[in-house]
């Protein structure tokens, strides 16, 4: 029968390095307030080298007070490139800084969050949204240290549908729609979106958008554009790509030319977004400074200091295309 392999322990360490697992200890945790002699420290260090040694998790965690485990609360709806891509970017971030990222299918079950936070120790959550401050209470009360929520709050969600309908206005639009989804979970974040978007009309004495909804399928598109050109609508607002990419397919439908009787402007600039045809004009959000914004907060958090201050908002940004 095939030995298993001895797992390495702190103890193969200290005697590969000639020292206490004292010292090991101090060293490979880096605790402050201990004079290991620079000489001792490498010898250290070499040895865990030598040997693979990898700390155990409860170790690990004993030693820091807390966990190294971070949980991604996602929500209950389709996950689209833009989250993906913020959870990869978040998860690198927060190796850099030693920790791990567990994400969890939340959705409306803060019940199901609790329980996947005591299973897995999590220390701290991430969320793409604010929390009821019941969730944030019952979340403290099963381990997690730091409950943070995404930077997709109103103001910041306001801002993208103020960007888009900017940019509609200064192109001499007048009558503007809104392509609303139909997912149900998406709506809240919409309605900030649409509700930027009605400001800007507000300030400039237009009309607000002419709000549709508009499904991820060809036929309900098309019959969305027509309504949008009988009622003089000559620019729309999406919610984001993905809904941006049917109104597109829409126009085409029912022979509306875009960007000259109907221009678009998508949320998010998924990759597809630039392969469009026309190439979708669209607001983008810098989610690797995103991601690294959000590990630092984290990991700050749990060391109990406060993040750096030279942080700059991730605020988003237009990026013009063909299609408007």
């Amino acid at each position: 029968m095939r030995q298993v392999a001895k797992r390495v322990t702190s103890a193969d360490v200290a005697q590969e390095a000639g020292v206490s697992r004292t010292t090991v200890s101090f060293v490979l945790n880096n605790r402050p307030g201990h004079a290991i002699p620079e000489e001792t420290r490498q010898r250290v260090l070499e040895a865990a080298r030598r040997l693979r040694y990898r700390p155990h998790a409860s170790a690990r965690a004993l030693a820091a007070g807390h966990s190294d485990i971070v949980l991604l609360a996602l929500p209950d709806m389709p996950i689209g490139a833009g989250i993906s891509r913020f959870s990869e970017e978040l998860a690198t971030a927060l190796a850099e800084r030693g920790l791990t990222l567990v994400a969890h299918f939340a959705g409306a079950d803060d019940q199901s969050l609790q329980d996947v936070c005591a299973a897995v120790d999590a220390s701290a959550v991430v969320g793409l949204g604010a929390f009821e401050p019941a969730t944030v209470q019952a979340l403290h009360s099963a381990g997690v240290k730091v409950v943070i929520p995404s930077d997709g709050n109103a103001p910041s969600m306001r801002h993208v549908g103020r960007l888009q309908a900017e940019h509609l206005i200064e192109r001499g639009h007048r009558h503007l729609g809104y392509a609303m989804p139909t997912h149900p979970s998406h709506l809240p974040m919409a309605r900030h979106r649409l509700q930027g978007a009605t400001d800007v009309c507000a300030a400039a004495s237009l009309e607000p958008p002419v709000v549709i909804d508009v499904e991820l399928e060809i036929a309900a598109a098309e019959q969305a554009v027509r309504q949008w050109t009988s009622r003089s609508v000559t620019g729309v607002c999406s919610f984001n790509d993905e809904t941006a990419l049917a109104v597109l397919a829409g126009a085409r439908e029912a022979g509306v030319a875009v960007p000259r009787d109907l221009a678009v402007v998508g949320a998010d600039d998924i990759p597809t977004a630039a392969l469009s045809l026309p190439a979708l004009t669209t607001v983008s959000f810098d989610l690797r400074e995103a991601g690294r914004q959000r590990a630092e907060a984290v990991a700050s958090a749990l060391a109990g200091r406060a993040p750096t201050s030279d942080a700059a908002p991730v605020g988003p940004e237009l990026i013009v295309r063909a299609s408007g």
